[in-house]
């Protein structure tokens, strides 16, 4: 029987950061970066039929104090087409720290200056942060 996995999604407006757990869900890893296009289903498409996914965590934006963030609405939408097209279980996760994390860590761990500089970096790095912070919340 395949091991059923839990896929982080960070979604941004241009780019989606995708992080998902090794088949015993006790390791998380920043898996890639796909565009927020007409092609992005296409893209998730490929992920699902690669893995065998139970849930997706999606990151909620809260801002500092708590408000929801402008880009909300465009998430509660994704999430709804999420569970619709996949039939698969989905939780919204507190993402408000994140990206900075994962700015940090690429920071301390990427050598070169020019790789740094790469977005997509940041945006499957801030998904492995909140897949990280779930799996310990849930140990």
């Amino acid at each position: 029987m395949e091991e059923k996995r839990i896929l982080a999604i960070d979604y941004g407006e241009k780019r989606i950061g995708l992080a998902i757990t090794d088949p015993l869900r006790i390791f998380p890893y920043p898996l890639t970066t796909i565009l927020n296009n007409n092609f992005l289903f296409d893209g998730l498409k490929k992920i699902f039929g690669e893995y065998s996914i139970e849930l997706v965590l999606i990151g909620y934006p809260l801002k500092e104090s708590g408000e929801k963030s402008r880009i909300i609405e465009q998430i509660e939408k994704f999430e709804s087409k999420i569970k619709t097209v996949f039939d698969v279980k989905t939780e919204f996760v507190d993402e408000r720290y994140s990206s900075e994390i994962a700015k940090q860590m690429i920071l301390e761990t990427v050598p070169s200056k020019k790789k740094r500089r790469d977005k997509s970096l940041v945006d499957k790095n801030a998904a492995f942060v909140m897949l990280q912070d779930y799996l310990n919340s849930i140990k």
